[in-house]
């Protein structure tokens, strides 16, 4: 049976009526998913809708198609290999194990099956064949890291303490120290060498002090061996870094309570689910998704309510838009465990990409009454109170959490932004300058900033020649940032700089062509420029983006009637607007990242919101809570609050 049995039970016993509903016990709401796919009596087509579905990221869809395409042809071992890989993405590693071993017989050198293999048999305490399996990994296909780390967790399973810590003083490639040092100490913890283990922990914190678990290692290992003030002054440096992270606050907490700590693994099949995840977060880190949530499914099979791994495989599946898996993994975050407020502010981010808004907001509302002050909650409610148009709500929310940081002193240029952005939506135009001043006086290079500032101050015909700077650096700073370039682009058509308007326009265009308002500010610089006909093309196109209902009546009126004459007086125009430069070709928007970053390292800033335009409306820093809360949903997007043309 898949992981996820409990939704996709559900899933298959509705599928009779066309759709499923997804129980949610807690709020008492239910997620509607998609319609429920069917398997083909036809290969081919079973093929051809697994590789579909790998390529949407529908990791049940694939591994069942998959399955079925090989049931069609058992020995094909190219598809083999294909269903194992969908099988593992999707957590079943009940068929995986029965893949790989199918794998093995056909291709011995095939490195992930021998990975599986050794996964399970380690989690079975067979250690000596799942050392076997790891020893019979090739560094063609893997690098030695991978076989060395779960080979030396396996003898320590064994009790051959001596003999996975010089398995592991093998490595020799500098990139590995942290994964060397870490792992050494966790191993002689293991076996009981305690002095071993605190020298081993404390050369690992020595190179990696901003790495969470490196850090919780660390502390724990201080106070068990009784040094109790400096664990405290471990955590209290980290908390400098991240001072809304859950994990460590408890430990500290926990810590000056007089409990004494446990190790943080307390044996080989704990040990090694701590090498898979934190090669996943590394994979992720480098942007390879697919390797990372292989590492992360076999960390979740040895190590089942870790909330480190099930919160960051919920904020994978999260980004990939596949709610089912991710409000699994968020929701078997064990209770009372210092991740489940931020699981529990997860699920409330599921209900708002599936549009059971109401269930959000009594869900983040219900976790503010049990903690007023945790700030990830508080950031996540402050969106969405903006999202719904609350915008005096949203201020006020957000004010909380400058006061947090401001009591942690730990205030960053988000604080401000994000309540500025809500004061400025609820016409509170002083208290807005007011923020974006502050933010900019933190971090004068942001170009959200310097974006929403400065198209703020050309739309109030105030500080052009300040306000045109801001905005041509926001857009030397994200070039291909369509709704940034909309925005320099404008600011030129309102200041009846037509020509250069549709140039900027133009590019905006191309880097977001399904915008509604980017298109109609472009039809609009093309009627003032005397391209009627373009201008009717590009405010369709507007009308056919499903624009906000409240623009869509004016861009309507624009299709039927054009625009009026033009009578208003030119606005003055800033001293120094150099003109345009020749429009390059538009390069390709970046594309998406679809694996979390690495929630295991302290941030150093506050991660940026994602851009918005004109002005944006971006979402708050969500606070990096041991595993760091991804940006809302684009599902969850409510109608962005834009100045209209």
């Amino acid at each position: 049976m898949p992981h996820s049995n409990r939704l996709r039970i559900v899933l298959a016993a509705t599928a009779v009526i066309g759709f499923a509903y997804l129980p949610l016990a807690e709020a008492r709401e239910p997620v509607v998913l998609e319609q429920p796919f069917a398997v083909s009596d036809n290969p081919d087509a079973n093929y051809v809708s697994a590789i579909a579905a790998a390529h949407d990221n529908d990791v049940l869809a694939a591994s069942t198609f998959f399955q079925e395409a090989l049931r069609a042809d058992p020995n094909d071992y190219d598809l083999m290999a294909h269903a194992l890989v969908a099988a593992l993405v999707n957590g079943d590693i009940d068929n995986a194990q029965r893949l790989a071993t199918r794998l093995i017989a056909h291709a011995p050198d095939n490195s992930l099956a021998r990975l599986v293999l050794g996964v399970a048999n380690l989690k079975a305490h067979r250690f000596v064949s799942a050392r076997g399996q790891f020893v019979s990994i090739g560094t063609k296909d893997s690098p030695n890291l991978i076989a060395d780390l779960m080979a030396a967790w396996s003898l320590a399973g064994s009790g051959k303490t001596h003999d996975a810590l010089a398995l592991i003083d093998k490595l020799q490639d500098p990139s590995f120290s942290v994964f060397q040092d870490f792992h050494a100490g966790m191993i002689a913890s293991v076996g009981g060498d305690r002095k071993d283990a605190a020298t081993r922990l404390g050369i690992a914190y020595k190179n990696s002090a901003t790495t969470e678990q490196v850090a919780d290692a660390e502390a724990r290992d201080l106070a068990i061996n009784g040094h109790i003030n400096q664990a405290k002054a471990v955590y209290q440096a980290f908390l400098k870094l991240a001072p809304h992270n859950s994990v460590i606050l408890a430990s500290l907490k926990a810590l000056n309570s007089g409990a004494k700590p446990e190790p943080l693994v307390a044996n080989a099949t704990q040990g090694a689910a701590v090498a898979l995840f934190g090669l996943g977060a590394t994979s992720a880190r480098s942007g390879d998704g697919g390797t990372a949530i292989i590492y992360l499914r076999l960390a979740q099979y040895l190590w089942p309510d870790n909330a480190l791994v099930l919160v960051t495989l919920g904020d994978f599946f999260l980004r990939e838009k596949q709610y089912a898996e991710a409000y699994d993994a968020y929701d078997a975050v064990p209770k009372g465990d210092p991740l489940r407020v931020s699981a529990d502010t997860q699920i409330a981010m599921i209900y708002r990409a599936t549009k059971h808004n109401k269930a959000a907001s009594r869900k983040l509302t219900d976790i503010l009454k049990d903690h007023p002050d945790n700030f990830e909650a508080l950031v996540a409610y402050g969106d969405m109170q903006r999202d719904d148009k609350d915008y005096a709500g949203s201020a006020a929310t957000f004010s909380k959490a400058l006061a947090l940081d401001k009591a942690s002193n730990s205030v960053t240029w988000v604080d401000y932004y994000s309540r500025g952005v809500a004061y400025a939506q609820n016409k509170q135009w002083d208290k807005a300058e007011a923020d974006f001043k502050a933010a900019l006086k933190l971090s004068p290079e942001q170009p959200e900033v310097l974006n929403y500032l400065g198209y703020s101050w050309v739309d109030r015909g105030e500080h052009y020649d300040q306000a045109f700077k801001m905005l041509r650096r926001a857009v030397d700073l994200r070039p291909q940032d369509g709704f940034i370039v909309d925005s320099l682009g404008w600011a030129f058509y309102k200041l009846k700089r037509y020509h250069e308007a549709v140039h900027e326009l133009e590019k905006a265009v191309q880097l977001e062509p399904a915008d509604p308002l980017i298109n109609e500010h472009l039809g609009d610089a093309y009627w003032r420029d005397g391209r009627k006909i373009e201008a009717h093309f590009q405010w369709n196109h507007a009308r056919d983006f499903k624009p906000d209902p409240k623009d869509l009546p004016r861009i309507l009126s624009e299709i039927k009637n054009g625009m009026p004459p033009d009578t208003k007086p030119v606005t003055p125009a800033p001293a120094q607007v150099p003109s345009p430069a020749p429009a390059p070709p538009a390069a390709p928007a970046p594309a998406p990242i679809v694996a979390p970053s690495s929630p295991v390292t302290a941030p150093s800033t506050a991660p940026a919101p994602a851009a918005g335009n004109p002005p944006p409306v971006q979402p708050g820093a969500p606070a990096p809570t041991g595993a760091a809360a991804p940006p809302p949903p684009a599902a969850a997007d409510a109608p962005v609050p834009r100045k209209g043309g």
